[in-house]
């Protein structure tokens, strides 16, 4: 617990300015243009950490930056229904470059990814985005996440260096900007854009509840 008493106040801070960010990204999400995911781009086997059996209902696929606080407030409800409905969730790297960490928060998830922890780091990431968001030295709170997760921390450090890990990263961007990707989170039910006025904590459960109704399972 003690590694995280220095962080206490970058917390408090970083609280009153995710509030800011939030009306930001609702003005940006809203001049994101209708997409679509054509059958060939439509084919996750390329990149993308991916979730859940191949012949869910429902395919959720998340165009995400770590550092994002929209894309934050919707982790933990996108969880919950991949564990409630058995979704197939994917996920894809688009670190936008307005945040000065997320390309790191990018690499560090790739990083935990070569050992088998991509979706907990994910999910921690976006736990303390608040904190590491605005803290000094964001590299050094993700090589305290890697121990946190009992990852091997020097091979942890070494692959967020590496060019492979650099490679996924930009894969998954040339990918997103491909198919018109310019925010995020952009976010494809079953290869569908969702709406960008859904994209929010309180509609997107609902939006995703309606489409399971009529959705047929995923090639």
């Amino acid at each position: 617990m003690r590694r995280y008493a220095p962080f206490i106040i970058v917390a408090l801070v970083a609280a009153v300015a995710l509030g800011g960010g939030t009306i930001f990204y609702r003005k940006k999400l809203a001049a994101n243009p209708t997409l679509k995911i054509t059958k060939e781009t439509g084919d996750s086997k390329e990149t993308g950490h991916v979730l859940g059996p191949a012949g869910a209902p429902l395919t959720v696929e998340e165009y995400g930056d770590f550092q994002c606080p929209p894309c934050g407030k919707l982790s933990e409800p996108i969880n919950q229904l991949q564990k409630q409905h058995n979704l197939r969730l994917i996920f894809r790297e688009f670190p936008l470059p307005m945040h000065a960490h997320a390309r790191e928060a990018a690499l560090a998830a790739e990083a935990a990814g070569l050992q088998g922890r991509f979706w907990q780091m994910h999910d921690l990431l976006f736990k303390e985005q608040s904190v590491w968001s605005n803290a000094p030295d964001a590299r050094a709170l993700f090589t305290a996440y890697a121990g946190m997760l009992q990852l091997d921390v020097e091979q942890f450090k070494r692959d967020m260096d590496s060019p492979a890990v650099t490679q996924t990263i930009q894969a998954d961007q040339q990918r997103g900007a491909g198919i018109g990707v310019q925010t995020t989170p952009t976010i494809f039910l079953n290869n569908q854009a969702v709406p960008p006025d859904q994209l929010m904590p309180d509609k997107f459960p609902g939006f995703v509840e309606t489409a399971l109704k009529n959705a047929k399972p995923s090639s």
